[in-house]
This record gives C-alpha cells, sequence and structure tokens, in this order.
C-alpha cells in the first residue's frame, strides 16, 4: 500500500478528492493528560488561577477541528457538521481522559480533525495548569472510530 500524499516523484501533494462519493464521515479520536495528584485535585476541585480547566479545554478541542486545514499542510477544509469533545476526569491516571467526535459530509474523512481537536483539548489543560505542574504528560492520542467513505470502518 504507497502513501496517498506523495505523487509518483516522491513530492508531498494535497490528494485529489473529487472523484470520491460524498458521503456521511465520523471519526472518534482519545488522548490523556497525566498530572501530579495536586494538580489534579486543583482541577476537579475547580481552583484553577485561570478558570475553569474543563469548560475552556473542550473550547480550545472544538476551535482545533475547525482550524485542522490551517495547521496540517495537506489536509482539506471540510465541512464540520458536528463536533464533541468530553473531557473527563480520571483519578486512576491521575488526570483527564479527551475524547473527540467530529462529523462531516464530504468526500474525505475527518480522522485529522478528531485527532487535532484531542490534541488541542489536552494542551489547553497544560497550558492552564502549567503553573503548578510543568511535569503534566500528554498521550495515547490515536483513532478508534471512523466510518464513511471507500475504506468503510475502523474500530481500534
Amino acid at each position: 500500500m504507497a502513501l496517498t500524499h506523495f505523487d509518483g516523484k516522491g513530492d508531498a501533494h494535497m490528494v485529489d478528492v473529487s472523484d470520491k462519493a460524498v458521503t456521511s464521515r465520523i471519526a472518534t479520536a482519545e488522548g490523556h493528560i497525566t498530572m501530579a495528584q495536586e494538580t489534579f485535585d486543583i482541577i476537579s476541585e475547580g481552583r484553577a488561577k485561570k478558570g475553569d480547566v474543563l469548560s475552556v479545554a473542550r473550547l480550545a478541542g472544538i476551535m482545533g477541528a475547525k482550524k485542522t486545514p490551517d495547521l496540517i499542510p495537506l489536509c482539506h477544509p471540510l465541512p464540520v457538521t458536528k463536533v464533541a469533545v468530553e473531557l473527563t476526569l480520571d483519578p486512576d491516571l491521575p488526570g483527564v481522559r479527551v475524547e473527540a467526535t467530529v462529523k462531516t459530509t464530504g468526500q474525505t474523512g475527518v480522522e485529522m480533525e478528531a485527532l487535532t481537536a484531542v490534541s488541542t483539548a489536552a494542551l489547553t489543560v497544560y497550558d492552564m495548569a502549567k503553573a503548578v505542574d510543568k511535569a503534566m504528560e500528554i498521550g495515547g492520542i490515536r483513532v478508534i472510530l471512523k466510518d464513511g467513505g471507500k475504506s468503510g470502518r475502523y474500530e481500534a
């Protein structure tokens, strides 16, 4: 199987999707950010100096999904029809689990938008809590569901 973002000469290019069918597309991605217990307590108790960490991170994730083609050079601009970002406090990490689902009706999928939403939300949690915990770690970012289009359904 060949990489689609390179032409016959090996040069990067945007894939031509003009002959692809317009279908309903969905993608869900996940990730997490781990932190010190003290940081987790500050966020869960709403004591962060910058405000409501999870609400701001949710909005940042939505914005990130909508800005994906501005950040990823060969990503197509798509009419995103839905972005849902869920942030869940997980005391077992301790930290925050992030899940994003993106929908569109178009000629290419929204995996990159879902991944960007998760990444942006996690980075926002980091930004809002870095004053108390610079050692936080972001990880596990991956696509867990993709459906629609020629390649069909994928579930992790």
